[in-house]
């Protein structure tokens, strides 16, 4: 199977808008044939949540031994990326899906994934810094919801916010990491710029679902008048 009808068939159930779409869609492409049989779709979101493990680990391990283990959850954000973004792949590519229960799976093992990371973070942030890991797991939550919302309402799958999608989010925060290293400190006042632009992202997505919820109960309602 040519590696344009593999992408084609790999993600033929969402549509994607995130900035790193194209790349991100080839090279899974391009990896998901050469997944060994073995490893089973579960086996990747065990992958993926081991990735998760790992930025946890790298922040205590930064906060208790040393700084420069923060670089440790770079490699977390990989194999969770990995794990992830195949695991559903996978099983598309070997005609093995299971919808409603991978998108189950999906939705826990995110929010669980998140509550690591920013537990993470609130045990490496100093003084009142650590509300903003609190707020960045709230605001991740409210994007989780926004999404499945979105889903129930327009019945179209999408886990991108505009340009940003979850591997744009890894990547930023992979990029603060690195800068806490280089520039001890500065993660502190980067994260609460991400909450002040996730805030915003959200409230103009929330407006947008409000929108979408507008449109689908006046066509309701006019299918109601018609039937009559």
């Amino acid at each position: 199977m040519s590696g344009q009808k593999i992408n084609k068939k790999l993600f033929q159930d969402r549509k994607r808008t995130n900035i790193l779409s194209n790349p991100e869609q080839k090279f899974i492409s391009y990896l998901v044939p050469r997944i060994p049989n073995s490893l089973s779709s579960d086996g990747l979101t065990a992958i993926g949540f081991l990735g998760s493990l790992m930025i946890l680990a790298s922040f205590l391990l930064a906060e208790y031994v040393h700084l420069t283990y923060l670089l440790f959850g770079i490699v977390g954000f990989f194999v969770q990326w990995f794990g992830d973004s195949l695991d559903g792949r996978i099983a598309f590519y070997r005609n093995k899906s299971r919808k409603w229960y991978g998108f189950a799976l999906d939705i826990i093992m995110d929010w669980v994934s998140t509550v690591f990371i920013g537990l993470g973070y609130v045990f490496y942030a100093p003084g009142d810094f650590k509300y903003s890991g609190f707020a960045l797991v709230a605001l991740y939550g409210w994007a989780m919801i926004i999404s499945q919302l979105r889903y129930k309402i327009t019945d179209k799958y999408t886990i991108d916010a505009g340009i940003l999608g979850p591997t744009e989010v890894r990547v930023i925060i992979s990029i603060v990491l690195l800068l806490e290293v280089i520039i001890p400190g500065s993660m502190n006042y980067l994260v609460i710029l991400i909450c002040i632009a996730l805030f915003f992202i959200n409230l103009g997505d929330t407006k947008k679902l409000l929108d979408l919820g507008d449109i689908r109960d006046a066509n309701e309602k006019q299918n109601k008048l018609n039937n009559q």
